[in-house]
């Protein structure tokens, strides 16, 4: 599968561009390879799916939020809307921006004013918490959910009709969905379309409602989905997975699943953006005379070297141990701050050790190694 190009890039636009350049990048775009003006040219239809996605995301201040944190990751598996989407689809989603061209029948889909403008609905998104531990942050993961939504009705296949087809046209609107009145003004003839009060804008009539949906076309049911869970989110981070929410009244497109991601604190490591922050706490003998210790990582624990003469907050890395860059850029480190543990409550033989260090000169210690053999007996009764 290609990788998904920059959507800045797509609509030409800087990633400073304000509503008002997206909007008309996208217009630009979607005129120049629009299928009516295309036939048959596959090339032109990818081109025009790609400039709906990318003006999906960036039209939309919440999802430009997070594709600007997180690049197409945040958007979910399928970038967050072209992927499974159909030409339909996209019509439907962006007909503010269709319905204001000229020519190509309104841009209501494939065959330009062979088409009707008839309204498509649309289903209400759902939102869910996703909880994650660290290791499955580092790694990624799937996790299955079951989520309460309402889904097309069996018994009338979503239409609302008895049995699916108890449906006439509407007589107001002739099954376009949309009337249009002529009105004389001071500058002239002035035509205006609307929406079909009769119909709703869906060009037909339900003679017989079906009786298990009331005529909604929908019924509360459960799935179980599975969500792709890409390694290197972040807490509050969003995904977006395209179809998976509420089915529309009556037909039309499904809304979609946002996924809320809540990172489970870790009982010994933090994060800070993709670097892992830890406190090793050695003793003071340790820090004089250097000790190997375990040091606990995602993949498991790690023995590290703490060198002689250690200061206290001195911080040690360890490359490429800590989450991934959920863009692919890399991974962060594990930053290990060494802090030297001093005991409160010390014996009388303790103290006396404690005493003897001080009255001793260390900048010229005399005695050869009596300087290390003094630190190895405090370590016994430190230890």
């Amino acid at each position: 599968m290609a990788e998904k190009r920059d959507y800045y890039e797509v609509l030409g636009v800087s990633k400073n561009a304000d509503a008002a350049e997206i909007k008309k990048a996208y217009r630009k775009l979607a005129l120049q390879y629009h299928p009516d003006k295309n036939p048959g040219n596959k090339e032109a239809e990818e081109k025009f799916k790609e400039a709906a996605e990318a003006y999906d995301v960036l039209s939309n201040e919440e999802k430009r939020r997070r594709y600007d944190q997180f690049g197409h990751a945040g958007m979910g598996g399928a970038g967050g809307f072209g992927g499974g989407m159909s030409m339909d689809d996209i019509f439907s989603h962006f007909g503010d921006i269709f319905g204001s061209f000229g020519g190509f029948g309104g841009f209501s889909g494939f065959g330009g004013g062979n088409r009707s403008a008839r309204r498509v609905n649309r289903g209400s998104n759902l939102r869910v918490k996703v909880k994650l531990t660290l290791e499955e942050i580092a790694t990624g993961v799937d996790k299955k959910i079951k989520v309460k939504k309402y889904v097309a009705d069996e018994h009338c296949h979503g239409t609302g009709a008895k049995d699916g087809t108890s449906f006439s046209t509407c007589s107001t609107c002739h099954g376009t969905g949309q009337v249009t009145r002529v009105q004389q003004t001071i500058l002239g003839a002035m035509q205006t379309t609307s929406t079909c009060p009769t119909c709703g804008g869906e060009g037909k009539i339900i003679n017989e409602k079906c009786p298990h949906c009331n005529g909604e076309g929908v019924q509360l049911s459960e799935e179980v989905i599975t969500l792709h869970i890409p390694a290197g989110v972040a807490d509050g981070m969003q995904l977006s997975i395209s179809g998976k929410g509420n089915a529309a009244r009556r037909g039309g497109v499904n809304g979609d699943l946002i996924v809320l991601i809540e990172e489970v604190e870790h009982p010994d490591l933090v994060r800070d953006g993709n670097d892992l922050l830890y406190n090793a706490f050695v003793s003071f003998p340790d820090a004089v005379l250097g000790e190997s210790v375990e040091i606990p990582t995602l993949d498991g624990k790690v023995k590290v070297k703490i060198e002689p003469g250690t200061q206290p907050g001195k911080v040690l890395r360890l490359k490429g141990k800590g989450i991934p860059d959920v863009n692919g850029y890399g991974r962060g480190d594990l930053l290990v701050r060494v802090n030297v543990w001093i005991p409160k409550n010390l014996s009388k033989e303790d103290k006396k050790l404690v005493e003897e260090l001080k009255e001793r000169d260390f900048v010229k210690p005399a005695g050869g190694d009596g300087k290390k053999s003094f630190f190895r007996k405090m370590k016994d009764f430190f230890e």
